[in-house]
C-alpha cells in the first residue's frame, strides 16, 4: 500500500533525515521553503548566501559600511535596500541611519525656536567652508554604537606638516572653530581638555592660545603619545563632534593611505 504523503526534504540541500524542518523564505507559490535544521540555522543567522552562494554573481558593497550584500537571489531579498542614486545599503545600516536621522530631527526641534537656527548650526555658519564637517554615515554609526546620545559634527581640519610633527606635539585649531566650539579661555595658559578614544582610554590635552600679530592662535598641546598611537600623518583629516546632552567633545581621525581614505574614529 502506497504512502499517503510524500517524503519531506530540505529545499536547499535535499536532506530528508532531519528531525525537524523550519520555514525559510517565502516562495512564489506563497508557501515557505522548508529547511533542515542546519540550513534553517544558517538562514536565520543571516549567513545563508555566504555559505551557499559565495561564488555566485550579484554581490555588491553596502554603500555605508562596505559589507558585501548578495543581491542575486530571493533568499537575500529583504537584507538590503536600493538607494535613490544607485547602489545598495544593508538593512542594519538602513535602520541605524533612520535612528540617527530621527535623533537629529528631534534634537533640532528642541533646539530651534521661531524657525531660526540656534547653537551649533548658527556657529557652523560663521566658520570658513573649508572647515565644514563632511561626515559619512559610517563615521556617525561607529560613534553612535558607543553611545545612545546625539552626535553633532562640528568641524574638520586637514592635518598640515606641522600638525603631524611629533616634536611639536600640538594641533592648531582654527580661530573661529576654537571660539565657537571649545571652552572659553581668558589667559594664554588655557585649560586642560579630556578626550577619550574608542577603547575608553582618556587623554588629557592642554587647550591654550598665544598671540600672533595681535590675534589669538589656538592650539591643543601634549598630543605626542596620542599621535604615535593613532599614527597621525600630514594629509589625514581630524573631525570634531560633540555628544549631546553630555556636551562631550569627540575627535575623529580619517586616515589616508596612497590617496585611499580609511576611517579611524576616536571617542
Amino acid at each position: 500500500m502506497a504512502s499517503s504523503s510524500s517524503t519531506k526534504a530540505c529545499f536547499q540541500c535535499g536532506d530528508s533525515n532531519s528531525s525537524q524542518f523550519r520555514n525559510g523564505w517565502r516562495l512564489r507559490s506563497g508557501h515557505f521553503a522548508q529547511l533542515c535544521n542546519r540550513c534553517a540555522s544558517l538562514y536565520e543567522e543571516g549567513i545563508f548566501c555566504e555559505t551557499f552562494h559565495s561564488n555566485d554573481d550579484g554581490w555588491r558593497d553596502c554603500e555605508s559600511c562596505g559589507k558585501l550584500v548578495h543581491c542575486g537571489c530571493i533568499v537575500s531579498f529583504l537584507s538590503y535596500m536600493l538607494l535613490d542614486f544607485g547602489g545598495v545599503i544593508c538593512m542594519e545600516c538602513s535602520r541605524i541611519k533612520f535612528i540617527l536621522e530621527r535623533k537629529r530631527c528631534l534634537y533640532s526641534e528642541t533646539q530651534t525656536g521661531n524657525g531660526e537656527p540656534q547653537g551649533d548650526a548658527a556657529r557652523r555658519n560663521q566658520i570658513d567652508p573649508q572647515y565644514w564637517p563632511r561626515v559619512t554615515d559610517l563615521e556617525l554609526q561607529q560613534i553612535t554604537r558607543e553611545t545612545n546620545s546625539v552626535v553633532i559634527p562640528l568641524f574638520e581640519k586637514l592635518l598640515s606638516s606641522s600638525d603631524a610633527d611629533h616634536k611639536l606635539a600640538r594641533l592648531v585649531i582654527p580661530k573661529k572653530c576654537a571660539e565657537a566650539f571649545f571652552p572659553e579661555i581668558i589667559s594664554p595658559h588655557g585649560c586642560p581638555v579630556n578626550i577619550q578614544d574608542t577603547e575608553g582610554k582618556e587623554w588629557e590635552f592642554q587647550f591654550r592660545y598665544w598671540l600672533n600679530s595681535g590675534s589669538k592662535m589656538y592650539v591643543l598641546e601634549g598630543l605626542k603619545d596620542f599621535m604615535v598611537s593613532m599614527q597621525w600623518k600630514a594629509g589625514d583629516i581630524v573631525t570634531f563632534y560633540r555628544v549631546e546632552p553630555e556636551k562631550k567633545l569627540v575627535m575623529g581621525l580619517r586616515k589616508t593611505y596612497a590617496g585611499v581614505p580609511s576611517l579611524k574614529v576616536l571617542d
